[in-house]
């Protein structure tokens, strides 16, 4: 066994270096190619020359249940624990051996490669010297190994600067840890009994298993580019949940496209070879935002790179760039590269978990969203940026594009109030419309979480693929607060009628305390009876009146064009909302408050409620206004009137 064990150390110290001449002489297909053919001389020789054995005698005990059995038995898997964590901490200090060597002890470059060598010989070494203890006492041969290899590893963190003690302590980590090997071996096979045919291959997956903690997904860089750090700073969290490590960039260095219009091919004079830096746009224009990476091949006009996912989307539609790396930032824990995007040269179309592959020539349609931003200071600016059509990642990049340019351009901490206007255009649908007031500490947040919501909403819908055409903003700025809070209603004149109109009086108290009064004249049906009630109030209060008393739900909607009359009647912040109701009967159907229904037509929709999609009423909506109150005003009131006859 500890022969075999060597020639495993033995390929490992011999093979690695082997492998990487062989790749730079022929290639990574080549040295593929080697390792097959090399396989296959192995596989040939194993079967002219490798003795059959003879079958063994079977028994309860030593059948496919008394082998687990004896083989997984508690004993056993502590062995296989020892195993596990030993080389799960060897690995992880071999994983930084070589930059300890630069950092600590100041051998780099070509001179490293004699520490690699000898721990390899050590290795080879240890394996074949574990063995020949193993067989005299694998217990004491255990815990001796674990303790060497505990004191290489202190005396090179201790004393490491000198590379003669280096040097030593690089040898014994090796000839310790896997002259622990065979022990660990012996040992689960004696203790397995019955069941070492099966205990004999679990060492191998335990060692296995200590190297496979330390492997990590591959983080995609992603560079961001005219951003503002305190902007984007809250964000990266986000993003690294995501899976990327967002990295500042520089602008972009050979040219970026419109991102207006459908990008055009910026294929440069020189071909796209493998070891090129390759970039995935998701965000161009005034800013820019990608992901940078290697090609791996290049066939014909057939791109694959990466050699790893972007983020696993599978089918896209995003730009293949041309891509620039300005410099490397080596470090202990995470090397990364700052690099930048270019023109454009294809589109990415797949995004799979060993690779992205997409094709050369025109890039993808982006989104254009157009962004003016009024200052009352007097400036304008207008911002051009374009963003990929996706799921997932337009509704971020929005949100970061229109965060972005509020708090780089206006106040960042403080009291603030934005008016938004705009509309995103919906391709085959009618537009999305945008227009409502944000004030108080945080209303660059809020205006751009307005935008992102309904766009995120459709994106997602049930029924139909959306497209977005356009996204189109102006935005009004102030650094001072418009807030109000609704103090009083009350009806000016003669007493209500059915058939009259009344003259509703609203007062309002800004946040400087002054007073506001607005007046709205309110008709009363004819057929009205009784008394009824007309309720003042903000968005939020009259969505939970209207979920409570009339059983409104949000959102049950059969289509996407419903969705977006849905979207285009949401509550504003700086609307009051006036609601006549009185007590009868109505109905909710298919998602649609129908009030003061027939008695007779509400009997025939109480008898067929088989769809699902009817909900009887208690109280009937007569009549409904809105009122554009310039503040962002809060606040309810209910005044009920008797109806004179």
């Amino acid at each position: 066994m500890a022969i075999v064990i060597t020639g495993f150390a033995t390929a490992s110290a011999l093979g690695l270096p082997l492998g990487t001449l062989l790749g730079q002489a022929v290639g990574w297909r080549g040295s593929f190619v080697a390792v097959v053919l090399v396989g296959a001389v192995v596989l040939v020789a194993a079967v002219l020359v490798l003795p059959s054995l003879p079958s063994l005698p079977t028994s309860r005990e030593s059948g496919a249940v008394g082998q687990a059995r004896a083989a997984f038995a508690p004993r056993v898997l502590a062995i296989l624990g020892v195993g596990f964590l030993v080389f799960a901490a060897i690995q992880s200090a071999l994983t930084y051996l070589v930059p300890f060597l630069g950092t600590v002890t100041g051998v780099t470059g070509a001179a490293v490669s004699p520490y690699l060598l000898a721990y390899g010989v050590a290795t080879a070494i240890g394996s074949y010297a574990g063995g020949r203890f193993a067989d005299t006492n694998a217990h004491r041969a255990l815990v001796v190994g674990s303790i060497g290899v505990t004191v290489s590893l202190a005396t090179m963190w201790l004393l490491g600067g000198n590379a003669v003690v280096a040097a030593v302590t690089v040898v014994g980590t090796g000839l310790f840890a896997m002259g622990m090997a065979p022990s660990i071996q012996h040992r689960v096979v004696t203790l397995a009994g019955a069941g070492a045919p099966l205990a004999s291959s679990l060492p191998a997956s335990a060692v296995n298993a200590g190297i496979a903690t330390l492997l990590r997904p591959i983080s995609t860089p992603i560079n961001f580019s005219g951003f503002d750090t305190r902007t984007i700073d809250p964000l990266v969290s986000a993003f690294r949940d995501l899976g990327f490590l967002p990295v500042m960039a520089g602008a972009a260095q050979l040219g970026s496209q419109s991102s207006t219009a459908s990008a055009t091919s910026g294929t440069s004079a020189a071909p796209l070879r493998p070891g090129d830096p390759i970039g995935v746009a998701l965000m161009n224009g005034d800013l820019e935002v990608g992901a940078t990476g290697t090609v791996t091949e290049v066939d014909g006009d057939r791109v694959y790179a990466f050699g790893h996912p972007f983020y696993g989307l599978g089918p896209t539609q995003f730009p293949m760039t041309r891509a620039h790396v300005i410099t490397v930032l080596p470090s202990l824990s995470s090397s990364m590269k700052i690099a930048s995007t270019g023109d454009v040269i294809g589109i990415v179309q797949q995004d799979r978990a060993t690779t992205i592959a997409g094709t050369l020539g025109p890039g993808p349609a982006m989104i254009p969203i157009s962004l003016t931003l009024n200052s009352e200071r007097g400036t304008r600016k207008k911002f051009s940026i374009g963003i990929v059509n996706d799921q997932l990642f337009t509704p971020l990049l929005a949100y970061v594009a229109i965060l972005n340019t509020l708090t780089s351009y206006e106040r960042q901490n403080g009291v603030g109030t934005y008016t938004l206007k705009g509309a995103a255009r919906v391709k085959n649908h009618s537009d999305v419309a945008f227009e409502d007031l944000f004030t108080g500490d945080q209303p660059s947040t809020y205006a751009a979480a307005s935008v992102v919501a309904p766009l995120n909403v459709l994106l997602r819908n049930a029924f139909e693929a959306v497209q977005f055409e356009g996204l189109n903003l102006e935005i009004e700025a102030s650094e001072t607060p418009r807030s109000a809070t609704l103090e009083r209603v009350w009806i000016d004149g003669t007493k209500a009628k059915p058939g009259t109109a009344v003259d509703l009086r609203i007062l309002m108290r800004t946040y400087r305390g002054e007073e506001v009064t607005q007046s709205l004249p309110v008709q009363i049906p004819a057929n009205a009876r009784g008394s009824v009630s007309i309720m003042v109030a903000d968005g939020a209060r009259l969505s939970q009146f209207e979920a409570r008393e009339l059983q409104v739900q949000p959102m049950q909607t059969t289509g996407v064009p419903q969705m977006i009359r849905v979207l285009n009647s949401a509550r504003k912040n700086n609307r009051l909302y006036v609601r006549l109701v009185t007590r009868d009967g109505g109905a909710v159907v298919k998602g649609e408050p129908l009030a003061a229904l027939p008695s007779s037509v509400l009997a025939v929709m109480e008898s067929d409620r088989n769809g699902g999609s009817f909900r009887p009423l208690q109280s009937a909506l007569l009549g409904e206004w809105e009122i554009t109150a310039g503040y962002a005003v809060t606040g309810s009131k209910t005044l009920t009137l008797p109806l004179e006859e």
